[in-house]
């Protein structure tokens, strides 16, 4: 499983996404930016979520 938790992103949010693989992560990942945090992830910001995911 991987996981990838918001406050390692730097927000105060106990957020945790967890998926099969780094695409689906990173796709909750955006959509849960965009619902929670109201922010749109750039490319930027996608490259850092991914070096976040980890194996759990």
């Amino acid at each position: 499983m991987r996981t990838l938790h918001c406050r390692d992103a730097g927000f105060d949010c106990d957020g945790i996404i967890r998926a099969g693989s780094d695409e689906e992560v990173l796709g909750q990942a955006t959509q849960h930016a965009r619902d929670v945090h109201g922010l749109d992830a750039d490319p930027q910001m996608t490259e850092q979520l991914k070096r976040l995911i980890r194996e759990e």
